[in-house]
């Protein structure tokens, strides 16, 4: 994958060294000659230039990117490269960085910008990950403020434990993606025991986390079960209830 950072501060030289570990190709663009050497980065391309001027940009090649991060320390940067890039050189994907909290809403597709990263933001949400086990966290806003990844630690005396995947009614809206346990991560399958201590990832509408919330709530916050003895949070096994069908996208 050809990946085109522009800012080779900490952020930018960081995210470098992780995707060169993973046999990508990198271009790395900066003002400053200086940062070459400093780097230590091995392997990656560097162009000396102001990413905002469309002459930089096409001399990168902007055209051949897959994606073009925008990670320098200037909100207005990372901005104009983030347009540019979508705009004129038709780039696929494009991430932001956010260094000001305030200019968060700026960071949508009306600036070409398809992930916005706030650093503040996403370590806050590590932090409250640490601490909050039971609760629904964001990590981290998607889709132009559509879409969010979300963390759930289960406590071990959760409703879900003991509950298959495929047992429980998720929202519509509302994908699991990952179970991280013992630090392994799992391909959620429908038959996947749920336990106590599991990290569950979703990718949700952040109108549907209200609903997944609910849904992982405790038991001492969960109605009592439906007329027909039935717990809300569960499906019928053999399809006679609301939970997901053979074709809910989970294998197995």
């Amino acid at each position: 994958m050809k990946v085109v950072i522009v800012g080779a501060g900490s952020v930018g030289s960081s995210i470098a060294r992780e995707l060169l570990a993973h046999k990508h190709e990198i271009l790395l663009i900066d003002l400053k000659p200086e940062v070459i050497g400093r780097s230590g980065l091995r392997g990656a391309r560097w162009l000396v230039g102001d990413a905002c001027e469309l002459s930089t940009l096409k001399e990168a090649k902007l055209e051949d990117a897959d994606v073009v991060v925008s990670a320098s320390g200037d909100d207005k940067v990372n901005l104009v490269v983030s347009l540019l890039a979508k705009t004129e050189f038709g780039v696929g994907r494009t991430v932001g960085r956010v260094n000001n909290p305030k200019n968060d809403w700026m960071f949508d597709d009306s600036w070409g910008v398809d992930v916005a990263v706030n650093t503040p933001q996403l370590m806050t949400a590590l932090v409250e990950e640490a601490v909050e086990i039971g609760d629904l966290v964001r990590l981290l806003t998607l889709q132009t403020g559509v879409s969010s990844l979300v963390e759930f630690t289960v406590p071990h005396d959760s409703h879900v434990i003991g509950l298959t995947v495929g047992d429980i009614v998720w929202p519509e809206d509302s994908t699991l993606v990952a179970i991280l346990r013992d630090q392994a991560p799992i391909t959620p399958s429908r038959d996947d025991v749920i336990d106590g201590g599991d990290e569950l990832f979703f990718v949700t509408t952040i109108v549907a986390e209200d609903e997944l919330r609910a849904l992982l709530a405790p038991e001492s916050q969960i109605d009592e079960p439906d007329g027909e003895g039935q717990h809300p949070v569960t499906s019928d096994r053999h399809g006679q209830g609301n939970g997901p069908s053979e074709n809910d996208g989970f294998d197995g």
